[in-house]
């Protein structure tokens, strides 16, 4: 095993980062910086100079618009996205749906939505999550009956990220209740946001911030021809989808550029033994995920094999770093002061609490390693 970087990997480095800081507009670094909030035209604004530049999807396959990368190639280039500090790609086109077109999709569903995820012309969302199934998605209960050339969907998705942004969703919905498990049964559909019968209503959370949502389906007409994979084989695809959701959890490269960010703001905090303590470990525990993530990466790079159950390492720990960060930078704040910065941050600190609950509970996570991995 190899975590060191080569000199060829580090001019690498270095190009990218050169490159992804002269062509960050500056406004949107300093929303990024403000914790503002940011505009679906802000997010769609950056996706679209990547693609200019061929980087939106170094994954991808090269026919389709990938860049030829090796894994820690890409694995530079995510993390130094994160450290320049513009906004994050909404991974839900980019790196979950696309991945899954490729692998399970029909030759007409590639040519129809990937290059236009690419492009950045349809804005995607996820529609997994029901009230009562969340952690336990396998009981989810959104029906799809197919009537001909058509599937007919009722239900309801909530917890929906970007939902109001969305021009198209991915769903998970059951085709079949008359199976023996749970997991049997459900299918994998991609739904136009602007069919008749689809709602969304906004969840407001204690930020004050609009960014998730519950979704309605009411007799809303699917083309069967939006089916990916089989018929009730859904579950496949969810597991796939999932394993990339959670690699990309860890968000090494922000939590790097947070962190550089709270020891300049915390300078004056320097002395009280028990906030440098706490700021040490994290900076520990960051170094500790950032070799983990390498040691996955130098396992897929071997083996060519997709992330396994084990890569819900990368989500516990980089989502409770996360919360830990906001936490100090929070904490070495002055709670008086009533400027933007101070509301933006505190704002920040409230969304963090979600993110030990979304792409499955950290509690969850913890089970699928001592089940999956440890074999307990």
């Amino acid at each position: 095993m190899d975590l060191n970087y080569s000199p060829e990997e580090l001019a690498f480095r270095d190009d990218v980062r050169s490159w992804l800081q002269s062509h960050l507009p500056e406004d949107l670094k300093n929303k990024v910086a403000s914790y503002a909030h940011l505009s679906k035209d802000d997010l769609l604004r950056w996706h679209r100079i990547l693609a200019k530049k061929g980087w939106v999807a170094p994954a991808w396959p090269k026919e389709w618009g990938g860049t030829g990368w090796n894994l820690v190639q890409r694995y530079i280039f995510e993390e130094e996205l994160g450290y320049v500090g513009g906004p994050m790609l909404i991974p839900f086109g980019l790196s979950m749906c696309a991945p899954v077109l490729l692998r399970f999709g029909t030759e007409a569903q590639k040519k129809r939505f990937l290059p236009r995820i690419y492009n950045g012309e349809d804005f995607w969302c996820q529609g997994y999550s029901e009230p009562g199934s969340g952690s336990d998605l396998a009981s989810l209960k959104t029906k799809a009956v197919r009537q001909g050339e058509h599937y007919v969907v009722n239900g309801q998705k909530t917890w929906t990220t970007l939902a109001h942004y969305a021009d198209w969703i991915f769903c998970l919905v059951r085709t079949d209740s008359n199976t023996g498990r749970r997991q049997e049964g459900i299918s994998f559909l991609l739904m136009d946001m602007k069919t008749p019968g689809i709602t969304v209503r906004p969840l407001m959370l204690m930020d004050g911030g609009h960014e998730v949502n519950e979704v309605f389906f009411d007799d809303v007409k699917v083309p069967a021809e939006n089916l990916v994979y089989e018929d009730s084989k859904g579950w496949t695809v969810a597991k796939y989808l999932l394993g990339y959701e959670r690699m990309n959890t860890g968000r090494i490269g922000e939590s790097k550029r947070q962190l550089a960010a709270l020891k300049e703001f915390s300078s004056s905090r320097m002395d009280d033994l028990r906030f440098r303590d706490r700021l040490s470990r994290l900076e520990v525990e960051l170094m500790a995920l950032e070799i983990t993530n390498l040691r996955f990466l130098d396992r897929m790079r071997r083996t060519g094999q997709p992330p396994g159950a084990d890569v819900s390492m990368l989500k516990i720990k980089g989502t409770e770093i996360q919360q830990g960060l906001t936490e100090l930078m929070l904490q070495a704040a002055d709670p008086a002061a009533g400027d933007a910065f101070s509301e933006g941050l505190r704002k920040r600190y409230l969304s963090m609490r979600k993110t030990t609950i979304y792409a499955g509970s950290n509690e969850i996570q913890r089970n699928i390693i001592a089940k999956m991995t440890l074999g307990l």
